[in-house]
């Protein structure tokens, strides 16, 4: 048996090859995961607009209230040792995984010389964009607001990671795509 685990990156914008984790967050049936980090490299105005998130002062805050914050290098690790805690295997899923988050993912964890760790875990991934396209093609958007106002009836406070990630495990046992479906794997 395998930990299915939904995973969620806020960044400071969407340039993969520079952007910072803001905020990560992860759920596996009901434990959860949460960390916000404090950026090196500026929020973009557009993430800002989107997520709340500012720096001002030295402190992160989003919608005006002061997070706390872990250095990335302390955040990766306590996410590593969450997916430790998980029965293993690990089967990571994220929306839009293969374009944003994991190549994000990648990159932290490479600056924080935990790659070696991560990849013991031995971890696979799920990209649920495409299948949510793959399952239900006829809707016009396949964004996680949209689809969890379609298919759950609910609008959330998306662009918060633990939201997204809540939002994202409640559409995936909604659908309940076969899992042994090996064509639904991205990567």
């Amino acid at each position: 048996m395998q930990s299915m685990v939904f995973f969620y990156l806020e960044t400071t914008g969407l340039d993969i090859k520079r952007c910072d984790i803001i905020q990560l967050a992860a759920i596996s049936g009901n434990r959860t995961f949460n960390m916000y980090m404090m950026p090196q490299v500026a929020i973009e105005r557009g993430a800002t607009a989107l997520t709340g998130f500012r720096v001002q002062n030295g402190k992160l805050f989003q919608n005006g209230r002061a997070m706390d914050t872990a250095i990335l290098h302390e955040a990766l690790a306590s996410f590593l040792d969450f997916l430790w805690s998980l029965e293993q295997p690990v089967l990571l899923a994220a929306h839009n995984a293969r374009r944003f988050d994991i190549p994000v993912l990648d990159r932290a964890l490479f600056r924080c010389s935990l790659n070696e760790e991560f990849q013991q875990l031995g971890s696979r991934f799920l990209d649920t964009l495409p299948l949510s396209r793959a399952l239900h093609p006829g809707l016009g958007s396949h964004s996680l607001p949209s689809l969890s106002n379609h298919f759950l009836g609910r609008c959330y406070n998306a662009h918060d990671a633990l939201e997204d990630v809540t939002a994202l495990q409640e559409l995936y046992i909604w659908w309940d795509p076969d899992p042994l479906d090996e064509s639904i794997f991205s990567f």
